[in-house]
């Protein structure tokens, strides 16, 4: 594991909100309190943030630097985090994440969310043969049995798919399992299945200029206890393009945001129907920024609205 000197190197490279709070670095020092929730299947609680493994995670472990994937999964953990993401679908993440993960002995303390997808684009019926060589392969990647979560990837083939996820928890091979969409054709189709399907998880998109979630998907969650993983919190780019050159605003302290990704994670956050947010990230300075998204205060909901106003007159 990167060494603690190595470490603060890394955590004032974040920038000066960072330095000027190393409250923010250790746990030990921490006078914010992270922010967790509850999963409401079973009570487990897991830290608001964590790690993405699309974007320019894969991007980096398609180019084999593992130095830097390293750097980053380490100040996740180190961070108080647990929470990464990732698929087969996602490149080389899935398997660079799992390799690095056991060198530096976190596996444990990761909560490992991965993702089946055996019928690809286009709604076709998945090969049960190939998906079952599929969830086999996260489980030789991870080396964590059982693995904590695995989703039906963009709602595809669900009957067949879900059905094997369904066998594989009460197997108790898998301890939770889920569908998820980042696609608005495929909304009307996730809402059926949070209302028939015995699942724990949805793992949707949701930002302070991408509201949909909160007309129908997230009442339903809190309707029928299912737990929400977030994507897209920044927009994938789009919101880095609006505050590219603003200054943040100097409310945002209110809430304790001293940086522009904590003040989009911590709109996330502030919706209480959600249970973390998976920013993808292949800078270790990055993590760090991010997991300040779930400590302390969080806006109510006269900021929220401000928040959106601001970011929408950007």
């Amino acid at each position: 594991m990167i060494s603690r000197r190595t470490y603060l190197k890394l955590a004032m490279a974040a920038g000066a909100s960072l330095a000027m709070r190393p409250g923010l670095l250790w746990a030990e020092d921490r006078k914010l309190e992270l922010i967790t929730r509850p999963i409401p299947s079973t009570g487990e609680r897991l830290p608001g943030v964590g790690l993405g493994s699309s974007a320019s995670f894969s991007s980096t472990a398609r180019s084999e630097d593992f130095d830097a994937l390293r750097e980053v999964l380490a100040a996740l953990v180190k961070e108080g985090g647990s929470v990464f993401d990732t698929a087969p679908g996602y490149g080389a993440s899935e398997e660079v994440a799992g390799q690095i993960a056991n060198e530096l002995g976190i596996v444990d303390k990761l909560f490992w969310a991965t993702k089946l997808n055996a019928a690809g684009w286009g709604g076709r019926t998945a090969n049960m043969d190939d998906a079952r060589a599929q969830i086999e392969t996260s489980f030789e990647r991870i080396g964590k049995n059982p693995i904590d979560l695995i989703q039906v990837h963009n709602m595809a083939d669900i009957p067949n798919q879900l059905g094997l996820l369904k066998e594989l928890r009460s197997d108790g091979r898998v301890r939770y399992i889920g569908v998820t969409t980042t696609f608005q054709r495929q909304y009307e189709g996730l809402e059926e299945v949070m209302k028939k399907e015995p699942i724990d998880f949805i793992g949707v998109d949701y930002a302070v200029d991408n509201l949909t979630m909160e007309e129908r998907i997230l009442p339903l969650a809190k309707d029928k206890g299912i737990a929400v993983l977030i994507y897209a919190p920044f927009g994938r780019s789009r919101l880095w393009e609006k505050v590219r050159g603003k200054e943040l605003p100097e409310w945002a302290a209110e809430f304790d945001a001293h940086s522009w990704a904590q003040f989009f994670l911590k709109f996330v956050l502030s919706n209480p129907v959600v249970t973390a947010a998976t920013p993808a990230t292949s800078k270790a300075r990055h993590m760090i920024d991010n997991m300040g998204g779930a400590m302390g205060a969080l806006p109510d909901e006269t900021l929220r609205k401000r928040m959106v106003a601001h970011v929408d007159s950007l």
